[in-house]
């Protein structure tokens, strides 16, 4: 029973050496596989815009580029008017 413990706390220990910041190494995945939180969902981000810009959301997507995440929504206002916004999932900042 003590080599158990002691084994899951020096599991434990490694898997929180190894961990980059942000980044958490889960135990069913290999050391050199990570997953990345982000700060914003989808849902988040197509209310977000959808209230700043007073327009409705009609094609959502992400892109994922190194671990970065950025949502690419597709806008459509009332009078027709079509155009595309890219939210940083990190931030929320729109570009």
């Amino acid at each position: 029973m003590r080599t158990v413990a002691t084994f899951l706390i020096l599991s434990t220990c490694a898997l929180t050496v190894h961990a980059a910041p942000g980044r958490a190494v889960a135990p069913d995945l290999d050391e050199h596989t990570t997953v990345t939180a982000t700060t914003m969902s989808m849902d988040q981000a197509v209310k977000m815009v959808e209230k700043r810009f007073r327009a409705r959301v009609v094609k959502a997507e992400t892109e994922s580029d190194t671990g970065h995440t950025v949502y690419v929504l597709r806008l459509l206002d009332e009078s027709g008017k079509v155009w595309t916004v890219r939210v940083d999932a990190d931030n929320g900042s729109v570009q």
